[in-house]
């Protein structure tokens, strides 16, 4: 029960109806103060967190260890007992996605070693020193390979017939170049237009940066539009399962609370595997590394297998039937989920700055 303090006038502001007890009876709005302190906002928060009806923290146990469970609830009619599946996924998204934003990609763990007299040269990086050979000449001239190895790296190369200076800038040293060579060449030595616009933005990227750079700005942009893209796909997995199965006793909102769920576990479990690698990286123990390897080998196994029971209970069919349903829509979504990673890699390669 609420502790606010309730209004002294009887019109709800909502409707404007008569309250006569805490909650109007025509649109169930608390009759209380609206002005209330800062403080109350801040404990609310929590409370509404924490409590939330005693429905969030048992949605989270029941979407973890009972798979289906809380999709068959919902869709029988009881939903006041669980979370709203469209706030559970946006909620389970945003905390997921921001959390892992807010720790570095490598673990922050500082190993403190006695200093030792005679110190390693560090290698340094080609891009580090903006030479030109990025390739075996590249290696040789900050001291990485000998010139007796350069020449024999060289003849592994050329009996294979790759030419060594192609490594990494595929043999155009910028943009100008590859115009130059695409403009004056013959026609059957001219790129086609896909693989000349690919080498040309490629060239612009390295142009203006590093190759650290590039793979920094590919990971962030990439992590950060990722729940746009999972959202826009979750219509295409419900649309799968609406193909295999009855259309008459199934709706596809059926599917669609089903795939809400689904997807709202895979995230908790991604957000409960990360912070289990931040947990036992702090330590250097074996036996803890042993009990690291374990916790996330049964972790995964449980993202991976969770879709199968998940299946059967929620549609009600046999364990044949619904195994071979939920495996060909396994693997169906398996190789969507693939091309779509790789045309959304392409799209955030393509848009980078």
């Amino acid at each position: 029960m609420s502790k606010e303090k309730l209004r002294s006038e009887t019109n709800c502001l909502n409707c404007n109806q008569k309250v006569e007890h805490r909650f109007c009876p025509h649109c169930g709005q608390e009759n209380t103060e609206t002005r209330i302190t800062f403080h109350h906002l801040f404990t609310h928060f929590f409370q509404d967190l924490t409590h939330y009806d005693n429905s969030f923290w048992r949605t989270i146990f029941y979407l973890l260890f009972k798979p289906a469970a809380i999709s068959k609830a919902y869709t029988s009619g009881k939903r006041k007992s669980f979370s709203s599946p469209m706030r559970l996924y946006i909620f389970t998204s945003f905390v997921t996605f921001f959390l892992i934003s807010l720790f570095p990609s490598e673990n922050t763990k500082i190993n403190v070693a006695p200093i030792k007299e005679k110190t390693e040269h560090a290698v340094p990086t080609l891009d580090s020193l903006h030479i030109e050979e990025k390739s075996v000449d590249g290696l040789t001239k900050i001291g990485v390979i000998s010139q007796k190895s350069n020449d024999t790296l060289k003849k592994i190369l050329k009996e294979t017939k790759i030419d060594p200076n192609k490594i990494t800038d595929f043999g155009y040293k910028d943009t100008k170049q590859l115009d130059w060579v695409q403009k004056n060449s013959a026609e059957k030595e001219k790129l086609g237009k896909t693989e000349y616009w690919f080498l040309k933005k490629w060239l612009s990227v390295k142009e203006e940066n590093t190759n650290e750079e590039i793979v920094k700005k590919f990971s962030q942009s990439f992590i950060k539009n990722l729940p746009k893209v999972l959202f826009i796909y979750m219509p295409v997995f419900a649309f799968m399962l609406w193909l295999f199965h009855d259309k008459k006793r199934w709706y596809f909102y059926d599917h669609g609370i089903f795939t809400l769920h689904f997807f709202s576990f895979l995230l908790l479990m991604i957000l409960l595997l990360f912070f289990i690698d931040k947990l036992f990286a702090l330590s250097d123990w074996p036996v803890l590394g042993w009990l690291h390897l374990i916790i996330k080998a049964t972790g995964i196994f449980w993202m991976l297998f969770y879709f199968f029971p998940a299946h059967r209970r929620f549609y009600g069919e046999s364990h044949m039937v619904s195994f071979f349903k939920s495996s060909l829509v396994y693997a169906i979504n398996v190789i969507i989920i693939i091309v779509l990673m790789v045309f959304y890699g392409l799209y955030t390669y393509i848009n980078l700055h």
